[in-house]
């Protein structure tokens, strides 16, 4: 792709998988395998819990805003990742590319926020059992919720407004599947230092700060556990946080992973992406919300019960 001045710039190329043609079928096949699996897994999720009365609580209400925030990740890239496996000309416009940007990084920037008040209220629900139905009230569950999501919005419109305002008068080739932030910010042609200063301010209040909590939620949950005399109470206390503990390992490790250490743009101009680290960044922005229906419903009874008794009024009255 020829030098381009900064006016000129109104599309970006995603590279992907473009140096590895023998891998490009397999991978539509398999992301569009587990996309499907998503809206199919999640959408059950969001379906029961609005339909079951019995799963109307604050845990099963933080599980559905999870799903729909699986739902809208995914689908802020997925399609159009899927659509450059049917063409040649593998673009995405400079809008586009920044309403993308904006998307996955409010959602990742979300659940971050939003498992940790999923902990709060396993910590509230094994520690303080007594006050639980005062202290985690639908008069606090559901602002915690909105608050998620109002500050992985905000973060997310300053995040991508630093790198949207940018110059770009290099190439326009962005070594990713997606308009991945990081992957932008090595095309910029002007100091990037603020925007590394934000990332990192970011990274500590969204990443850190909620690692922090959890973690220290759990010690107090496992603290509690140990003290049940019976070991059949013990294992009732920890199945009930069992999949949200699973779910945060997998999210954190990846994310931690991919965003923890922001890079600025070297001086010698590579910018090549190793392909290890986009099956990384594949593996977070795809399997990660595949799982998450996964692990809640293998893992709980009270959704499976959910769907089978769905599943039952169905075959029911379509028996009538």
């Amino acid at each position: 792709m020829g030098k381009t001045n900064q006016s000129s710039v109104t599309e970006f190329v995603l590279l992907g998988l473009s140096g590895y043609p023998e891998l490009e079928a397999i991978y539509f096949v398999l992301v569009l395998f587990m996309y499907l699996v998503i809206l199919l897994g999640n959408g059950v999720i969001i379906i029961v819990n609005v339909c079951d009365s019995r799963l109307h609580t604050p845990m099963y209400f933080f599980l559905s805003n999870l799903s729909f925030l699986d739902i809208c990740y995914t689908s802020s890239s997925i399609p159009i990742f899927l659509s450059s496996f049917l063409t040649s000309r593998k673009t995405i416009s400079f809008s586009g590319c920044g309403v993308q940007m904006f998307l996955s990084f409010a959602m990742g920037a979300t659940e971050c926020v939003l498992l940790s008040m999923m902990a709060f209220d396993r910590y509230v629900a094994i520690c303080n059992p007594l006050r639980y139905p005062i202290i985690m009230s639908k008069n606090s569950y559901v602002p915690m919720a909105a608050g998620s999501w109002i500050a992985g919005g905000v973060n997310s419109l300053l995040q991508t407004s630093l790198a949207m305002r940018l110059p770009f008068c290099g190439d326009n080739v962005i070594n990713h599947f997606t308009c991945e932030i990081l992957a932008v910010l090595k095309l910029a042609c002007a100091d990037i230092s603020i925007n590394v200063i934000s990332m990192v301010v970011a990274n500590m209040i969204f990443l850190v700060v909620p690692v922090l909590f959890i973690f220290i939620s759990y010690v107090f949950i496992l603290s509690t556990i140990l003290r049940i005399p019976s070991s059949e109470g013990r294992r009732k206390a920890f199945s009930t946080c069992s999949a949200h503990l699973t779910v945060v390992i997998i999210f954190y490790g990846t994310i931690l992973f991919m965003y923890a250490k922001p890079k600025a743009k070297d001086s010698s101009g590579a910018d090549k992406v190793q392909v290890t680290d986009k099956i990384i960044s594949l593996f977070y922005g795809v399997v990660t919300p595949m799982l998450n229906p996964l692990i809640y419903s293998l893992r709980n009874k009270d959704v499976k019960a959910a769907v089978k008794n769905i599943l039952c009024q169905k075959c029911f009255s379509g028996g009538k």
